[in-house]
């Protein structure tokens, strides 16, 4: 149980961290300002069921993927953890009507589409290359039956909190206002660079201990 909970909790913070729902909500709100309240709400689901989709292929599939291109775990790592630093930088220079991945060609074209929870919402907002390699990178050491029990509860635990700060944007961008998205933006910011920087030093680790 201890093991069980212990990586339920570390991917979660990993996660939540790298995905950083908070963030996407000033993007959400301006996507979504002509929408009634029934179809924020579904919009906000099928953001967070595609999210879902999207980590669980790239958890379970996304060893497979390495072996037929030839690419070490090692090399996923620092490629992931720079991705992820990187992401984590972006984060502690917020921009509230900023995001990742996002022109404003695209947030333009994204208002007269049909749907936007795939994209730009699901991806590359939310479900981006950083959150990909981590899920990669960290199936590598947790594979075993109760560590990808506790990470597919972990991703979808995240997917629900998705879900729910999305559903609850309109409020929170109305109560937190920009310069609260921004300050908790930069916090999870940090905590993302501290996680893309861990995965550089265990990749460099692991590349001195095999020579």
């Amino acid at each position: 149980m201890e093991v069980f909970l212990n990586t339920f909790f570390v991917l979660l913070g990993a996660l939540f961290s790298v995905l950083n729902p908070i963030g996407a909500v000033p993007i959400f709100v301006g996507l979504t300002q002509d929408y009634d309240k029934a179809e924020r709400s579904r919009v906000s689901l099928m953001t967070a069921i595609n999210v879902c989709i999207i980590l669980t292929i790239s958890f379970f599939v996304g060893e497979y993927v390495l072996k037929f291109f030839g690419i070490t775990i090692s090399a996923l790592r620092i490629a992931g953890g720079i991705l992820i630093a990187s992401s984590g930088f972006g984060l502690l220079n917020a921009n509230p009507k900023k995001r990742k991945g996002i022109s404003k060609k695209v947030e333009e074209d994204s208002l007269n589409r049909n749907s936007i929870a795939l994209t730009p919402l699901a991806m590359p907002m939310l479900a981006g290359p950083g959150s990909i390699s981590l899920l990669i990178a960290f199936y590598q050491d947790h594979n075993s039956t109760t560590d990808i029990l506790a990470s597919s509860l972990s991703i979808l635990t995240v997917s629900l909190l998705i879900f729910l700060i999305l559903r609850s944007a309109h409020y929170l961008a109305k109560y937190l206002g920009a310069s609260g998205i921004v300050t908790i933006s930069r916090i999870v910011g940090f905590l993302t660079v501290a996680i893309g920087i861990q995965y550089i030093i265990s990749a460099i680790l692991s590349i001195i201990r095999g020579i």
